[in-house]
């Protein structure tokens, strides 16, 4: 019989009722995560965590279990729910967890946050990285209904959509539009949430008063729309506040989410640019050694080895520590990447690694997925790392030999010959090169004499670099020389020989340079280019049993360049290997001068008033004097903590302001006995909000009783005669009484801590009208 008794306490409609609003907001929350996912396996983890979630809580509610069963039981659940919710590919029958899928689950629990800020978004279901968003899912579901259910402050269950919301932020994407969707959703929701809140406390209160049976009471009109309307003055004090810091100090920057600033496992500038290599695939024994092994290339298709897009005057290399370079910046991704927006063709290549020990990955085209095989398979696929930007992978520990992977890709659609002179820049952005040199600027402008069309200026210049080029790698006898390396002296030297003789490493960099000065963002691409002529079917592709043999000597280097009507365009500056006239060599000092050092770029890009002004701007925005940079700073800082600020001092602030314009309605009434009991009310809610108790429906008199000394029983005999007595007081009189009782008001705070003076200031009860019954939390005798 104790038991059934225990079970009745929990009322259906007040639990049904808090377990929609607590659903509504908490899935407003975790909308947020949905960037970061996507998919229908994160909708079904969601739905089946929150309602495991709500089992555990009513079931604890109903039974009166201790936080530790509690705990228990969501343990249980968790691992129970967890491999089949959050780690799919090891459940048996996709239901049922195994022993490995409970490893899986329970490290990722301590891992997965992690692992989900370095991969590309959206993830999906790919390996253990729905953990996270189950543990905050199902452990927020218990604590906040736990808190809803059988706490006296169920306001409090609030907290946890909030924390799910911020978490979602962290662990998201930079952009900020969505978070701001589900965060109007989250306000809406917590507001009701409050409110309802408030509401019942009060109708509650007030049954126990009256003696009415819960559920019957009738609806106290005045106090909802009183509790509406500072709900939107608090709504409106808070959007003002928010509108004005916006208003003053915009964000100049894109949000900083953990993704963003957490250290990446991989970083391209800590290595040594891959072009500077170049030479070692011309020698022996990888020229003619077999690298690669290649199923599924088009013909004329290459495989793509780095992006390189930033020049110092010394090196091509990926990335820039002075601008924020997208091909700086790879990382891990899920079991398929989002190409649809590309426009192109597919392409499955796959790949078998010979003699090729590099740890940049060769690709094709923009990679949809990739799958190793082999022994090394898994160590490969927890070290592979890409950039969707530049489309280059890497593999931490570097390939070896037997490795193997297939690759599927989307190969963009590139322009045709009779389309390149229509082309003009297009708007991406990639680091200025530095300290280029004047002779190449020079040789430029006499190549695009004439010509005003950014496509046309572009071919004259490639057009002009492979005719008038020769191609020698200098790493034989019998080739004429030609020096290694593509910084700033090498390539003048190219442009300033008799005869102009080098290799893709310097015509590559000399194009993309060309291309940069001519308004084009451009970069440079090193790969393989093999020949693929033999073996074909079809359709110019080899079959899935061909295979082609990379080796050293097909490797080469060409540009992209950025466009507004194709995007990155892949050109050819090479010239064509021919016989190099040895006859035009008529200053043999220029080919025996002693190679000069390098020396470091200089700080400041050079400004070189001769070239031929760019097309289209891609120049590094100017960086603000530090003083402003430094005012700016503190401008922002300021805004968003009187942001902060407003929203917590907000519902103080209007608690109040309502109590303030209560009092000036009350002294400023039209009768001097109405201002005179207006007194008294006033002198009799701060005795309210004070905490002191008094006996319901008390008189003046018993009032001033509880309350103790002689001058609230004056009062309360002034405020009884200026009701009761024929004659009517005088304007003194009332104000007499506002002075005395702006006096008694301070004398109840006098003892009192900051704190309880403060609480005494924002207290709610006098506003709900609860005189007699706060709670008996202390008596007062002066």
């Amino acid at each position: 019989m104790r038991s059934r008794t225990r079970s009745t306490r929990l009322r259906v409609p007040f639990a049904a009722t808090a377990v929609g609003l607590f659903a509504l907001s908490l899935g407003s929350a975790t909308a947020t995560f949905w960037p970061v996912y996507g998919g229908a396996a994160f909708v079904v983890l969601v739905l089946v965590a929150f309602v495991v979630g709500a089992g555990i809580a009513l079931g604890a509610a109903v039974l009166r279990l201790s936080s530790v069963w509690v705990l228990v039981a969501t343990l249980v659940a968790y691992l129970a729910v967890g491999v089949p919710l959050a780690v799919p590919s090891q459940a048996l029958a996709g239901v049922l967890p195994t022993g490995g899928g409970l490893l899986t689950l329970v490290s990722a629990t301590a891992l997965g946050w992690k692992r989900l800020v370095t991969i590309a978004l959206p993830v999906g279901s790919y390996e253990a990285l729905l953990v996270p968003v189950l543990v905050l899912v199902l452990v927020g579901t218990v604590v906040g209904l736990s808190v809803a259910l059988r706490s006296r402050r169920g306001e409090l269950a609030v907290v946890v959509p909030v924390v799910v919301w911020i978490a979602a932020i962290v662990l998201g994407p930079a952009e900020a539009w969505w978070p701001r969707v589900t965060g109007l959703g989250l306000l809406v929701t917590v507001v009701a949430w409050v409110v309802w809140w408030r509401l019942r406390r009060r109708r509650v209160a007030l049954d126990a008063l009256t003696g009415r049976v819960p559920g019957t009471s009738a609806g106290h009109r005045p106090v909802v729309v009183r509790a509406v309307v500072g709900t939107l003055v608090t709504l409106a004090v808070a959007g003002a506040a928010g509108t004005v810091v916006v208003s003053v100090a915009p964000p100049a920057t894109s949000r900083t989410v953990a993704r963003t600033v957490v250290e990446q496992p991989f970083d391209p500038r800590d290595r040594v640019s891959p072009l500077t290599g170049f030479r070692a695939y011309e020698q022996e024994p990888a020229v003619d050694g077999t690298l690669l092994r290649v199923t599924g290339l088009r013909d004329g298709q290459r495989l793509r080895i780095a992006t390189l897009d930033t020049y110092d005057g010394v090196v091509y290399s990926v990335g820039s520590g002075d601008v924020d370079s997208a091909s700086g910046f790879f990382t891990r991704v899920p079991s398929t990447v989002d190409q649809s927006a590309v426009e192109g063709e597919r392409s499955t290549v796959g790949v078998t690694v010979e003699a090729y020990d590099e740890l940049w990955v060769p690709t094709v085209g923009q990679l949809e997925s990739v799958a190793f095989d082999g022994p090394t398979a898994d160590a490969r696929r927890d070290e592979f790392f890409y950039n969707d930007v530049t489309g280059s992978a890497v593999v931490l520990g570097g390939l070896q030999q037997g490795d193997s992977y297939r690759l599927e890709a989307v190969v963009p659609r590139q322009p045709g010959e009779d389309d390149l002179g229509a082309l003009t820049p297009g708007t991406a952005t990639v680091p200025t090169p530095r300290d280029v040199p004047d002779e190449l600027a020079s040789s430029l402008e006499d190549d695009v004499a004439g010509l005003r069309e950014p496509g046309e200026r572009l071919q004259a210049a490639l057009a002009a670099l492979r005719e008038d080029g020769y191609v020698s790698h200098g790493v034989s006898a019998d080739e004429p020389v030609s020096r290694s390396g593509h910084g700033a002296d090498r390539i003048a030297q190219l442009f300033t020989d008799p005869v102009m003789i080098g290799d893709a490493e310097q015509y590559a960099t000399a194009g993309a340079l060309m291309a940069d000065q001519l308004g084009f963002p451009a970069r440079v691409v090193m790969g393989f280019a093999p020949q693929t002529d033999e073996g074909q079917t079809g359709e110019g592709q080899t079959g899935e049993g061909d295979t082609v043999d990379v080796t050293g000597s097909s490797i080469t280097a060409w540009i992209e360049v950025d466009t507004a009507q194709y995007g990155w365009v892949a050109l050819d500056p090479n010239p064509a290997e021919r016989p190099i006239p040895e006859d035009q060599v008529q200053d043999p000092t220029q080919i025996s001068r002693p190679e000069s050092v390098v020396q470091p770029p200089p700080q400041d890009a050079q400004v070189r008033d001769d070239q031929t002004p760019p097309q289209s701007e891609q120049d590094d925005p100017e960086t603000p004097p530090a003083w402003l940079a430094t005012l700016l700073l503190i401008a922002r800082i300021a805004g968003w903590s009187a942001l902060v600020a407003g929203l917590l001092a907000a519902p103080f602030v209007t608690v109040v302001v309502l109590k303030a314009r209560r009092r000036r309605r009350r002294r400023s009434a039209s009768s001097p006995s109405a201002r005179i009991s207006g007194g008294w009310h006033e002198f009799q809610d701060a005795v309210v909000d004070h905490g002191i108790r008094t006996p319901p429906a008390a008189t003046r008199s018993e009032v001033a009783a509880v309350v103790g000394g002689s001058r609230p029983a004056v009062l309360a005999r002034v405020a009884d005669r200026a009701v009761f007595s024929p004659n009517a007081p005088v304007e003194a009189d009332a104000d007499r009484v506002w002075t005395a009782v702006a006096e008694m008001r301070r004398a109840l705070g006098v003892g009192l801590t900051r704190r309880q003076r403060f609480a005494a200031a924002v207290s709610l009860r006098s506003l709900r009208g609860y005189h007699g019954r706060t709670r008996p939390e202390r008596q007062r005798n002066n």
